[in-house]
């Protein structure tokens, strides 16, 4: 003998906006927990509140640490990075900072600025992202021990593109980067990397997808040729990992290109330990 239970129409839509609430509850911002040995970072840039998370090793006190910046993509939070990036797991002995962006207008898809993003290019939003990188670096320099030769940059999508940006504007600065689904941005009057410049060569590691709807490959592709020109990189590569192509630099400033076949725009769950790997690499390199 089988029970057969059956709810009314109105109890059927409590228990549906119970479940949405639930599912809401369990994936609010909010709930996102991190590490131990995270702290939250507090800073003020010209007069603005900026926030962000840090991870400093035990060490960073007595012995120079190397420093990763991360940087989230558009809409994203300093929180959901720290989590997708998780620097501190693959690169524990160097301090890793995760900084949040403002909310800004977009001419194409937020005109009411509803989202977090980073300024792409110099001058623009008052150079503001810009000066958050200066001021942090010199609370990181004031507070710990820092290897001003081991400092690293990373981000995915505008995050990406806004590493970009500080290899062009603080070219002296960095060990190496890593943008993620990134471009450069070609603006003839403020970028140094437009014709006629002589921007300084730089290790560097390129992730993208061919099937990236929303920064789309052959953008990407464009910045993947632009860097292997200035870097002085063979034409023909070499395996360097799964989905890794490395092509050697004539002065030292080797290109990897990790191209996912087929996927989407997401940052890649295997991203975070080649971006350490590369990252090692060029530390280790560092005379």
């Amino acid at each position: 003998m089988s029970l057969k239970i059956q709810f009314s129409p109105l109890m059927n839509r409590l228990c549906f906006f119970l479940l949405a609430l639930l599912a809401a509850i369990s994936s609010s911002p909010a709930q996102v927990q991190l590490p131990q040995g995270i702290e939250k970072l507090d800073l003020t840039v010209n007069g603005v509140a900026r926030t962000g998370f840090i991870y400093t090793p035990p060490s960073a006190k007595e012995t120079p640490a190397p420093v990763i910046f991360v940087w989230h993509a558009y809409g994203g939070t300093a929180q959901n990075a720290a989590r997708s990036f998780a620097m501190y797991q693959h690169m524990p002995e160097a301090i890793s900072v995760y900084l949040q962006g403002l909310n800004t207008p977009d001419q194409l898809s937020d005109l009411e600025g509803k989202n977090s993003t980073w300024q792409h290019v110099a001058g623009i939003e008052k150079d503001r992202d810009l000066d958050l990188f200066d001021v942090t670096l010199a609370h990181l320099k004031e507070h710990y021990k820092v290897d001003s030769q081991r400092i690293f940059s990373t981000g995915h999508s505008s995050g990406g593109s806004f590493t970009y940006l500080l290899w062009q504007t603080r070219p002296d600065v960095f060990c190496a980067i890593a943008p993620s689904a990134g471009t450069i941005a070609i603006i003839a009057t403020a970028n140094p990397f437009s014709p006629g410049a002589n921007p300084k060569p730089k290790p560097c590691m390129h992730l993208a997808d061919t099937q990236d709807l929303q920064v789309k490959y052959e953008w990407q592709k464009l910045a993947i040729a632009e860097v292997k020109k200035i870097n002085q990189c063979s034409a023909e590569g070499t395996p360097w990992d799964k989905d890794c192509t490395l092509y050697p630099s004539k002065v030292g400033a080797p290109f990897i290109a990790f191209i996912k076949e087929g996927g989407t725009h997401n940052f890649p769950a295997e991203a975070p330990a080649l971006i350490a790997k590369f990252f090692k690499e060029q530390s280790a390199a560092v005379k």
